[in-house]
């Protein structure tokens, strides 16, 4: 069994309903963030961690993430005859077998999106990276977990501090003894209700696990909102493997949200040479 971290799951099976109606005939992995989509964010990050599979776990309607990063041979064939350059399409590109897909064919939780990939990933420690969650790092998040996760092994996840009364809607850790921005995790629970929270440090949708989260997946077990839970099968590993939280350094967008994607919009084009100084000037005659 391998130790490194070479497959990363990417759950992209989701409907967008926050971003309806773009989100009806548009994957919400293909909205762009300035000019590139979702998913192609969450791909870079991975790579940059070393990454060497990455596997979509997809649905109904989703082809279009897959197209996406396959060659576009009419596309590319024009450009050349056109005399331009290639180099914006370079990251879309995927060699062969770096990309492979599995159907999620029902709606169960991320807990079963995560189990659907179970025997591409196989017996050896994975990633998972939810598209949606933009996290922007130098280096990325998904590199600053696999940095922690070659010091301490085991189970090492995102972690990020949230204002006490947002703790209800996400994923939860209780903290143990800390050493840095690592935080050993004595337990999780998924959306705790409104005052019952152990910490306020939430998990962003950043996860490196041990496979031995799959054998707790079997059982597909539900949680909060009668979902099969990822965060569920991890805290019944507590105890038996390290689980690690690592708060990121960064900045994180919940590009799944209105709100969410408009200001993820505006924060990476702030960060570009090319086109802050016109979002700069219409800012300030706002």
């Amino acid at each position: 069994m391998s130790n490194r971290v070479r497959k990363a799951v990417f759950p992209v099976a989701g409907l967008g309903t926050r971003l309806l109606p773009a989100t009806k005939a548009v994957a919400k992995e293909m909205l762009t963030i300035v000019d590139r989509p979702l998913i192609q964010y969450a791909v870079d990050e991975a790579r940059e961690a070393g990454i060497e599979q990455m596997i979509f776990v997809t649905g109904r309607g989703k082809t279009s993430l897959v197209d996406y990063f396959d060659v576009a041979f009419e596309l590319e064939t024009s450009m050349r005859s056109a005399g331009k350059s290639l180099d914006a399409l370079e990251p879309s590109r995927t060699r062969f077998g770096e990309l492979v897909t599995v159907r999620q064919q029902q709606p169960l939780g991320l807990g079963h999106a995560v189990w659907c990939a179970r025997e591409i990933v196989g017996d050896e420690p994975f990633a998972v990276l939810l598209p949606d969650e933009l996290m922007l790092g130098r280096p990325g998040c998904l590199a600053q977990l696999v940095e922690a996760y070659e010091m301490v092994g085991g189970n090492v996840v995102a972690a990020l501090e949230v204002p006490p009364d947002q703790t209800h809607k996400y994923g939860v850790i209780d903290p143990g003894a800390t050493d840095g921005r690592l935080t050993e995790i004595r337990g999780m629970v998924e959306k705790p209700s409104p005052g019952t929270a152990p910490s306020n440090l939430m998990l962003p949708g950043r996860y490196i696990l041990q496979p031995e989260v799959m054998r707790q997946l079997d059982s597909q077990e539900t949680g909060a909102g009668g979902e099969i839970q990822l965060t569920d099968a991890m805290a019944r590993l507590i105890g038996e493997q390290p689980f690690h939280a690592y708060k990121f350094e960064g900045a994180r967008h919940d590009c799944g949200s209105a709100a969410g994607f408009v200001i993820a919009n505006l924060a990476i084009a702030l960060e570009r040479d090319d086109i802050a100084p016109k979002v700069r000037e219409y800012l300030a005659g706002r």
